[in-house]
């Protein structure tokens, strides 16, 4: 819970007792290689922050599953829209490696909204950087190359490339597998 904790403290200055009441709140869990955090049709009822591990959010499309995302340690993983608005969810999150997370439940993470404010200026900060994360993916389809896309990736997150299988990275690149292997040639 270490990890979860200097997460929150690197983005938020919190005295003991807050982070505390915080921390009681989550859960941990393990999950295996394939399992399913979520499946896309399920109403999404928590968010987890990973401890170990990576998972990852995609959808079917045609039959061929296209990758949104790749989480990793450090990092909180949900279908934002379904967990905040308890809507329909469209995404499916599964473990790509076996993963140690610790989950928030819808409840207490609204309960804590009205009474940490701390949690509250964290879980805007939260929200704040998941659309500025998708803001940067979507200028980067429309207004880079692969190879650009490629090389970000890389120099961001160099042990995704040692832990993922390469067809999920091209997948979330938007490139075949086969261009993904050759821009990795070429490098």
């Amino acid at each position: 819970m270490e990890k979860l904790k200097n997460c929150i403290l690197s983005q938020v200055s919190i005295d003991k007792s807050s982070m505390d009441t915080i921390l009681s709140v989550f859960k941990p869990l393990e999950i295996s290689k394939g399992d399913f955090f979520l499946k896309s049709g399920k109403a999404c009822r928590q968010m987890a922050f990973i401890e170990t591990g990576y998972m990852r959010m995609y959808d079917i499309v045609d039959g061929k599953e296209i990758t949104l995302w790749i989480g990793s340690d450090g990092k909180f993983i949900t279908s934002l829209s379904s967990f905040i608005f308890e809507t329909g969810n469209n995404w499916n999150i599964q473990a790509i490696t076996d993963c140690k997370i610790y989950t928030i439940n819808r409840e207490n993470h609204f309960k804590l909204n009205k009474t940490e404010p701390k949690w509250l200026e964290f879980d805007n900060f939260l929200l704040a950087n998941s659309f500025a994360l998708l803001e940067r993916k979507m200028f980067s389809q429309l207004h880079t190359t692969a190879k650009q896309r490629f090389l970000n990736l890389l120099n961001e997150e160099p042990a995704l490339f040692k832990n993922v299988p390469l067809q999920y990275i091209a997948s979330m690149l938007g490139i075949t597998p086969e261009s993904l292997s050759r821009l990795r040639k070429m490098n």
